[in-house]
């Protein structure tokens, strides 16, 4: 064990950088999404769906949204919710 030991610290490290690059979007997203109450507001999704999810990861809601500037209400019980519109996440209470 002390020989293992002593071979790692003694042998020569090669670090290379990666030349390949990973490109990450840093666009933002034109996606608005507010809640009042249990309206919800959703602006620039048009063709986008809106999911719902509890806090368990169920998807408790699906929803397409078919205009540029959409309002609806979420006929959900009391608690904790997330939801997704494209890449646009939020965590909503509903009370």
């Amino acid at each position: 064990m002390i020989v293992l030991s002593l071979l790692l610290v003694a042998a020569p490290v090669s670090l290379m950088a990666q030349s390949d690059r990973e490109e990450v979007d840093t666009e933002l997203s034109a996606i608005s999404l507010s809640v009042n109450g249990s309206k919800v507001h959703v602006s620039g999704a048009d063709g986008e769906i809106l999911e719902v999810y509890n806090l368990t990861g169920v998807k408790v809601a699906s929803i397409r949204i078919d205009s540029n500037d959409k309002s609806f209400s979420l006929n959900l019980q009391r608690g904790c919710y997330i939801l997704k519109v494209g890449k646009v996440v939020r965590k909503i209470s509903i009370r």
